[in-house]
């Protein structure tokens, strides 16, 4: 362990994403994952805060994205290519949806790996982590 990483004191945050555009919102959150909004904050350490996200199926998308952003995934056989646009993926799983948001805005690397377990998502309004004592993460619609 870092000694950059024993500093940082983890911090528990919850963001109700009701409303709110989602790649505004996916950029705030990076920032807190990696710990940018800290002083310590050091790019390859992982000094960054754990994220709840809750009502994620209220995100919203700007323009025509729903209808025309996609999203694909091969399933290693061939011809195995899947599509799915981002207003399917909202009905379906939105949780997926908010998670490759903020997955895009990390590092290509090993330490975004591990950034990216320490973002807790839920579609309803309700979460199992009342016991960390999540403060509530004023982020601008």
């Amino acid at each position: 362990m870092k000694i950059e990483e024993a500093l940082a004191q983890r911090q528990w945050y919850v963001v109700d994403a009701q409303g709110k555009v989602l790649g505004r919102m996916a950029s705030e959150i990076a920032k807190i994952l990696r710990g940018k909004n800290k002083p310590i904050f050091t790019p390859n350490a992982d000094a960054g805060d754990f994220v709840i996200v809750i009502n994620a199926r209220g995100v919203k998308l700007t323009g025509k994205k729903l209808q025309r952003k996609v999203y694909y995934h091969h399933t290693e056989y061939p011809g195995g290519i899947r599509e799915r646009t981002a207003e399917k993926m909202l009905e379906e799983k939105p949780e997926d949806l908010v998670l490759l948001a903020v997955k895009g805005m990390l590092p290509k690397n090993r330490l975004s790996r591990r950034l990216v377990t320490k973002l807790k998502i839920y579609a309803g309004p309700e979460h199992p982590h009342e016991a960390q004592k999540p403060q509530p993460l004023a982020i601008e619609a």
